[in-house]
This record gives structure tokens, C-alpha cells and sequence, in this order.
């Protein structure tokens, strides 16, 4: 994904660190480079807005149950394969 515009911060690298990002799982400088991303580039302010939701809504029907130690991995390699698909 991609708006076009140029960034200092690719698109495709803000998108595949936006679950590290909710997760608070990143350098105080990679946080930065992403708020500063999300401030500029709509398309992909509007994925980190519908991968948070999707993150609450997980958390608020699953949050109870304990998860796989692998699955987390998993789903994120299923993310990555699905967009890098979608960029073909």
C-alpha cells in the first residue's frame, strides 16, 4: 500500500510494524517514525485504525482464554503473506 506520496517512512515498513506499534513493542525512535507516518499518510491511518479495532475486539471476546505461544507469529505471517498478495 502506498498513497503516492513520498514519506521518510515507507508505507509497507509502517504497516508491517502497526501490531508491534499497538503492542507498545517498539523503540521510543521507531514509535516516532510511525506517528509521524500516520499524521501524514491517510491510507494507512485508516489501517492502523482498523487493525486497533480488530485488536480491542479480539482482546475484548477472547481476552479470557489463554493463547498458543506460536499464534501470534502465525496470524502476523498470515498478515504479511495476504498484503504482500495484494501488493502483486
Amino acid at each position: 500500500m502506498s498513497c503516492g506520496n513520498p514519506h521518510d517512512t515507507d508505507c509497507r515498513e509502517v504497516l508491517d510494524k502497526v501490531y508491534a506499534y499497538l503492542d507498545g513493542e517498539l523503540t521510543e525512535h521507531d514509535v516516532v517514525e510511525i506517528r509521524v507516518h500516520l499524521d501524514e499518510c491517510s491510507p494507512c491511518l485508516k489501517e492502523y485504525d482498523l487493525d486497533k479495532a480488530v485488536k480491542a475486539l479480539v482482546a475484548k471476546h477472547c481476552g479470557c482464554d489463554p493463547v498458543p505461544a506460536d499464534l501470534r507469529s502465525k496470524v502476523l505471517d498470515r498478515i504479511a503473506q495476504v498484503r504482500a498478495d495484494l501488493a502483486d
